[in-house]
């Protein structure tokens, strides 16, 4: 037996690893991580949120030829226009912007294809105005005003109307240009909006009144890729220009 020193108390021989104080946990560390997937689905999530409205408040056929007799019993040229444009919802029609040689004037695609400028052009047609007509005369004398966005040497009877920047500038020349705030009193039936989507690209669409309760609002038919639909969808987008053709002063000497 080992001889203790004097004045030394004994010692307790302690074998394994060195003690660790304990860190301290960080009280942020998990609602970061919390707050970043949340904020990743709110990001990714957004696109279907037009998408799922429209189908909370889905409008039926019966509720649009209601709406349509309606309008076309009325006195102003935007409610035929947009009883023009609520015969064209919910049509099947394949959602197709490709180029096709058409006739002229009074062209046109298959009736059962087509692109958001389409359901315009069908619309104003069944007015008595055909825009593959009017955009191609102002394009004869007015070439270079025009966007100037896929190398085209000339006027094109084919595509020129189809095309929404063309559109837009058409209108910008011979509409009435209007506001684009979001208050939804500063929209009639029968007016045209172009929205300018998150990608950039352009939309275009006629404002109508919505289904049964909602005849007071102004909702949309458009096509932006799943066919012509009547939806809720006029501020999803930001709306870019908002234009009101033909004018009256237009109309009047037609």
């Amino acid at each position: 037996m080992a001889r203790q020193s004097p004045g030394f108390y004994n010692t307790i021989e302690y074998i394994g690893p060195r003690p660790r104080k304990p860190k301290r946990q960080n009280p942020f560390g998990g609602w970061v991580i919390i707050l970043i997937a949340v904020g990743i689905g709110i990001w990714f999530g957004r696109p279907l949120v037009p998408f799922l409205k429209a189908t909370q408040e889905s409008a039926s056929v019966e509720q649009a030829e209601v709406l349509i007799s309606t309008l076309e019993s009325g006195s102003e040229i935007g409610q035929h226009i947009a009883a023009e444009g609520l015969k064209r919802a919910n049509s099947d029609v394949v959602y197709d912007p490709a180029y096709y040689r058409i006739s002229y004037p009074n062209g046109d695609i298959a009736p059962t294809k087509g692109a958001a400028a389409d359901v315009v052009i069908r619309s104003l047609r069944g007015i008595g105005v055909d825009l593959q007509q009017e955009v191609h005369k102002d394009m004869v004398e007015n070439f270079r005003l025009y966007p100037q966005l896929w190398a085209a040497m000339g006027p094109d009877t084919n595509i020129d109307h189809r095309r929404i920047p063309n559109l837009q500038r058409y209108f910008e020349r011979h509409g009435e240009s209007l506001t684009t705030s979001r208050a939804s009193g500063d929209y009639r039936p029968g007016d045209i909006v172009v929205w300018s989507l998150a990608n950039a690209d352009k939309h275009i669409g006629i404002i109508v009144p919505g289904p049964g309760t909602h005849v007071d609002e102004p909702w949309v038919v458009h096509n932006i890729g799943t066919g012509v639909k009547w939806e809720n969808i006029l501020f999803e987008y930001k709306v870019e220009a908002h234009f009101r053709y033909p004018t009256e002063k237009a109309e009047a000497s037609r």
